[in-house]
């Protein structure tokens, strides 16, 4: 599966916790990373700088649906869902 242009979920929804050029500390769930361009790409896209975890992600149906909107959701859970205080799974 490609990246959906003008997406940016994966750059919005998840916390990043190592530091980002511009974001020190990282960034919180749901705030945009400074790194995203107008057109909501990564200026840090291929270069050594770009947090592994970004670098980690891979687009697929479950975590991209068939929208922005489903992908920033499904991200969202997923960012409740595997914070340390989350509820166990049944």
């Amino acid at each position: 599966m490609q990246c959906r242009p003008g997406c940016a979920a994966c750059c919005i929804a998840p916390s990043i916790t190592s530091p980002i050029p511009g974001m020190p500390h990282g960034k919180p769930a749901g705030i945009p990373c400074v790194q995203l361009d107008a057109q909501l790409g990564c200026r840090l896209f291929g270069r050594p700088e770009r947090p592994a975890f970004c670098a980690s992600l891979r687009p697929e149906p479950a975590m991209c649906g068939s929208t922005r909107d489903e992908a920033l959701d499904a991200l969202a859970w997923l960012e409740r869902m595997t914070r340390p205080d989350a509820p166990a799974a049944a």
